[in-house]
């Protein structure tokens, strides 16, 4: 256990962060299985410019890395224009 007042507020801190970030993360992936799963193009293509700007978030905030969030951005556009 920490020895010091500001490592016992580092570790209340990393805590929030960690699960803000698992909450962000996962509500993006949940988003992405939505698009890949929808069968409208319409539609499909009006959540896109959402979840691009989810993965763009997550990539900022180093959640991800920058080449993954490029990555699902390219495959998921690439998709919803295959619809």
């Amino acid at each position: 256990m920490a020895n010091h007042k500001s490592a016992l507020k580092r570790i209340r801190s990393n805590e929030a962060k960690r699960l803000r970030n698992r909450y962000q993360h996962k509500t993006t992936r949940n988003a992405i299985r939505n698009i890949k799963s929808t069968e409208d193009k319409a539609e499909a293509e009006k959540k896109l410019p959402e979840v691009i700007s989810m993965i763009d978030k997550l990539a900022k905030k180093n959640i991800i890395h920058d080449n993954k969030a490029a990555n699902l951005k390219s495959q998921l556009t690439k998709q919803v224009a295959a619809m």
